[in-house]
């Protein structure tokens, strides 16, 4: 897995390390396993919309190579298990990442939004498909793919 790189201050300093790890009083955590776990938007575009987030601090998509395919893979397996168990649906939802520098947030999360469809006007284009701002899990376990091949 790519390399946080963080000391324990730095990595308390982090919002989304501290919800992983249970030391945000103001958040909750709808799944822990396995090193992932999940949380509410606070900003929903959609009825479902969470964050799945890996414990482990990675700053963002960019920093994730080849070897990190099996936790993009991992993270969107959660997701959708998680959506579909709670109502969500698969054909009517968006997955992805914001690509730097447009994210608020410098910890590696990815998106699961349902129904897609419902998406106001912003939503929709804060979280347009392969745009310069925001990429699919495929766009991005492409991107990983082509590196290995480098």
């Amino acid at each position: 897995m790519a390399d946080s790189g963080l000391s324990d201050t730095e990595r308390h300093k982090c919002l989304f390390c501290r919800i992983a790890h249970n030391q945000e009083p103001s958040s909750r955590l709808l799944y822990e396993k396995d090193g992932i776990v999940i949380f509410k938007d606070i900003r929903p575009a959609a009825a479902h919309h969470y964050l799945v987030v890996p414990q482990e601090h990675i700053k963002d998509p960019k920093h994730l190579g080849p070897k990190d395919i099996d936790l993009v893979n991992k993270l969107v397996a959660v997701g959708e298990e998680f959506l579909t168990q709670g109502g969500g649906d698969i054909a009517d939802s968006r997955l992805g990442f914001h690509w730097p520098p447009f994210n608020s947030i410098s910890h590696l999360h990815l998106h699961v939004i349902s129904p897609a469809s419902s998406m106001g006007f912003m939503a929709s284009l804060i979280f347009r498909p392969n745009s310069l701002w925001f990429v699919t899990a495929d766009w991005l376990l492409n991107r990983l793919k082509n590196m290995k091949r480098i």
